[in-house]
């Protein structure tokens, strides 16, 4: 009686150890919504693009593009050598406004007030953190940035919309070196 209950129980050891099986997904689906998702954002993005060619070549075609997606003209620019660009957690002092690409106000410098931002260790839309990265103390840039580089899909959440691109003109007042640099 012992011998079959360990036989028993043998068996059952040596069989009931078996690799686990993947699980298959009920239904499967095919990349036709990403493939759409994908041609809606290229046409996004083409009609961005043109509307904002449209403004710069009104303007006299004075607007650089950025490596990060984004073109900028400066209104005042510094040539001297002394003042450097900001670094990674240098205090940037700084005033801006927002405006639609047909000019329209959303919030003006006065509404944003003057703003303190740590380089890269602050939340910032991406388009104005590259763009704070180019300037010096003293100068203003005007920036358009497709709603990519600024806030996406979805908006602020408040004034600015989904799929929004935008003209930002920043003024850099100083720029703290970050005592670790």
């Amino acid at each position: 009686m012992n011998k079959l209950i360990t036989t028993t129980l043998l068996f059952l050891l040596v069989f009931s150890c078996k690799s686990p099986e993947a699980r298959r997904p009920i239904s499967t689906k095919s990349g036709s919504y990403i493939d759409a998702s994908i041609a809606l954002n290229k046409k996004r993005f083409a009609k961005e693009k043109a509307a904002i060619e449209k403004i710069m070549e009104a303007d006299g075609g004075n607007f650089l593009a950025s490596d990060t997606g984004f073109w900028y003209k400066y209104q005042t620019k510094i040539e001297s050598d002394s003042l450097k660009t900001p670094g990674f957690g240098d205090i940037i002092n700084f005033d801006y406004d927002v405006k639609t690409l047909d000019g329209g106000e959303i919030y003006s410098k006065a509404d944003l007030k003057t703003q303190n931002y740590a380089m890269d260790k602050q939340e910032l839309f991406a388009g104005l953190r590259y763009g704070l990265k180019l300037m010096k103390p003293g100068e203003t840039v005007t920036f358009i940035f497709p709603s990519d580089r600024a806030y996406g899909y979805y908006g602020d959440e408040n004034k600015i919309g989904p799929n929004t691109p935008l003209i930002c003109d920043v003024t850099v007042n100083s720029i703290t070196q970050n005592q670790t640099n």
